[in-house]
């Protein structure tokens, strides 16, 4: 069995052979729990049948673990300095391809087309650069890739925000974009000892699995967010003076928004964070023909 890159020692070893330096602005924080990892990658159910993509693989401390568990790894690294190291540490596996690109900016369902063709089960699991954890999940979700779910480490405050419950002060436009694509549930927190260097906050591991049907059923998919953020622009207003706002042309259309409000029987006078999703897509399909 091969000798885990994720521990204490055998990180600081590898990080000195290479000379590498973290670098703040790319947010590395390498995992130097084996047993954190393992129970990561014991979330995602994967098999021999299934693909894994991670992002930001590091030093490949859960590339390794997510090598033995499954048929095929897709990484994506944006640091060169890390493309020897990566060769290096997963030299005694052959099931994983790290690709050099900034997973923001690739056509990923390309890559699912060239490299995993051949799975039906694919799952993402990373341990996310806590600078662009939001964008990357959304541009994963947007992208609307057939992937089963996510196992993803990020900083705690997200994962709150993105497992939110109506009515809470961490339910956003964000809880909302995800939860419409994905159940999602906190796995486990994560304490910050358990990483070099150590963050300043702490971690959780969110799972989130594909809904096979959405829980709302709408016109416009777009059209539902723009909803949704917009009635959180300033979170103690009511969502009528959010929605006059943020909608084009929503001060003089203020009549038609009251009025789809209370068709879809929501007061004009509530706050967004008290909306389900299931409100916000019958007042989005309500609002959709007076604003396109």
């Amino acid at each position: 069995m091969q000798k885990d890159i994720a521990t204490p020692i055998r990180t600081q070893e590898i990080l000195k052979k290479y000379g590498f330096s973290f670098k703040k602005s790319l947010g590395q924080n390498f995992l130097i729990d084996p047993n954190i990892l393992r129970n990561i990658v014991s979330h995602a159910d994967l098999t021999k049948d299934s693909a894994a993509i991670e992002i930001g693989p590091g030093i490949g401390a859960l590339t390794e673990h997510l090598a033995r568990a499954s048929g095929k790894v897709v990484a994506f690294e944006i640091d060169q300095r890390l493309l020897p190291v990566l060769e290096d540490t997963l030299s005694p596996y052959e099931n994983v391809e790290i690709i050099h690109s900034d997973i923001l900016e690739v056509d990923v369902k390309q890559i699912f087309q060239d490299k995993l063709a051949d799975y039906k089960d694919v799952m993402v699991v990373a341990n996310l650069p806590y600078y662009v954890t939001t964008p990357i999940l959304l541009k994963l979700l947007m992208d609307r890739l057939p992937i089963r779910g996510m196992v993803v480490m990020m900083q705690k405050e997200v994962a709150d925000r993105i497992t939110a419950s109506p009515g809470t002060k961490a339910y956003g436009s964000l809880s909302i974009a995800i939860q419409y694509y994905m159940k999602a549930e906190v796995a486990m927190v994560v304490p910050k000892a358990v990483f070099m260097p150590q963050p300043n906050v702490d971690s959780a591991v969110i799972k989130l699995t594909r809904h096979l049907i959405p829980p709302v059923n709408v016109i416009d998919e777009d059209f539902l967010f723009k909803v949704s953020r917009g009635s959180f622009v300033q979170r103690r207003k009511t969502i009528i003076n959010n929605l006059q706002s943020s909608l084009p042309n929503g001060k003089e259309k203020k009549e038609i928004i009251i009025h789809s409000l209370e068709k879809v029987n929501i007061n004009p006078t509530r706050r967004g964070e008290t909306l389900s999703i299931e409100e916000f897509g019958r007042l989005a399909d309500e609002l959709y023909p007076h604003f396109h």
